[in-house]
């Protein structure tokens, strides 16, 4: 494997795990793209392809419970609608009031923090349906008696 292929690999997937890090706690599919970034950083370390298996046992048992109740899918689809609202706000508009130390722009204000608002809802509610075409037990009932 060339030397900038390799670099290229290793900064993608510590860019992904460093992402999914940040998302664990902030919106947006932390474990998908912690699990995403680990997946490409086992090609390069043990330690890695070593945590891939708990790390998507993990993400597929937080999408399964996400979506075992009705209120669950119903406040997941509000969230992801939520963001990508923000998104948009903050790609319109991003002068707020001043208040304090803050106003009268948003911090990292723009196009770009908006549009990435806004794909990280539209991720997040596709993921939501997604878990619900797997996981939801009505779903699973039908899909068995086929």
């Amino acid at each position: 494997m060339s030397t900038v292929r390799k670099a290229g690999i290793l900064v993608l997937g510590w860019v992904l795990v460093l992402a999914g890090v940040a998302a664990l706690v902030l919106p947006g599919p932390g474990l998908l793209l912690l699990l995403a970034g680990m997946t490409i950083l086992s090609q390069e370390y043990e330690w890695a392809r070593r945590r891939v298996e708990p790390v998507k046992v993990r993400a597929l048992q937080t999408a399964q419970e996400s979506v075992q109740t009705t209120p669950r899918i119903a406040l997941s689809i509000l969230s992801a609608l939520v963001i990508v609202g923000i998104g948009v706000v903050w790609t319109l508009n991003p002068r707020i009031p001043e208040a304090g130390p803050f106003g009268p722009m948003l911090p990292l204000g723009g196009w770009p923090t908006g549009v990435s608002l806004i794909l990280s809802g539209l991720v997040a509610l596709g993921l939501v349906i997604e878990s619900i075409r797997r996981f939801r037990p009505a779903n699973r009932a039908t899909s068995s008696a086929l």
